[in-house]
């Protein structure tokens, strides 16, 4: 699954486009590596994505198409 949209179904970021123009942007980062909207998400990657003075760090645990607004926190796990 593409990182933009993975992380618009695991609600880490509330629209795909806002995905996308992070990932543009620089601000989303794959296992300490700046990562483009179009990486391919695994189950065990790390993501790091800085919200302005705030960062926020994941690892990935499922990759699910669709996913109920409940279950969307399964997805990933806080580091």
């Amino acid at each position: 699954m593409r990182l933009d949209k993975y992380l618009k179904v695991s609600r880490l970021i509330k629209r795909r486009t806002v995905a996308n123009e992070a990932c543009d942007a620089g601000r989303v980062s794959v296992n300490g590596k700046t990562a483009r909207a179009s990486y391919d998400v695994k189950v065990g990657d790390e993501i790091e994505i800085a919200f302005g003075n705030k960062t926020v760090k994941v690892r990935v645990t499922k990759v699910a198409e669709t996913v109920k607004k409940d279950e969307a926190g399964d997805m990933y796990e806080m580091i």
